[in-house]
């Protein structure tokens, strides 16, 4: 079956948890998590939880396995924290937690983030991944990466990436196939 086929049986409602990772950001001014929760209702994924967090790792580690053990929620998507400053942490709790990280995420996100910026963008240390059976998506916190991260990256495939979650082992530890 062909990626485009994978997309079609995809889930096309996904719950997710937005966490906006900032030692200054507020409700008021949290415009990347705003843009992060009007991208995903506009694509009819419901937005279960919003939090906005310092970046601090006890608080975004008890934060993350909280979402992530919610059965409501198939995603996590946090905004912020994923730079290079001595207060960005967030990329070492989420890479520690995850399970199986999706590579190609951060490699295509840089990619195309040189297209936009220029080589500041190998600052960027976006990171994905799967986490207690949950998609996981680190972004920087600009309304910039947000927006070029949704709509290229994760609302194309984020249903199809669900689903290949969700997919049951087979006896042997291997995923079944589904015809």
């Amino acid at each position: 079956m062909g990626h485009q086929e994978h997309r079609r049986q995809s889930p096309s409602r996904i719950p997710t948890a937005v966490l906006t990772i900032s030692d200054t950001r507020t409700h008021r001014t949290d415009a990347s998590g705003r843009l992060l929760r009007r991208l995903l209702e506009r694509s009819g994924h419901p937005v279960v939880h919003y939090q906005i967090l310092p970046d601090e790792p006890a608080l975004i580690r008890r934060a993350l396995r909280l979402r992530c053990a919610d059965p409501r929620l198939s995603a996590v998507i946090l905004t912020g924290g994923t730079g290079v400053s001595p207060r960005d942490k967030t990329c070492e709790v989420v890479q520690k937690l995850i399970t199986k990280r999706l590579e190609g995420f951060g490699e295509i996100f840089r990619m195309l983030s040189f297209r936009q910026i220029g080589a500041a963008a190998f600052l960027s240390r976006a990171v994905a991944g799967i986490y207690r059976g949950k998609a996981v998506f680190s972004l920087p916190g600009s309304q910039q990466a947000v927006n070029l991260a949704m709509r290229t990256l994760i609302l194309p495939e984020i249903g199809h990436l669900v689903s290949e979650i969700r997919k049951p082992r087979s006896p042997r530890g291997r995923r079944s196939r589904v015809s």
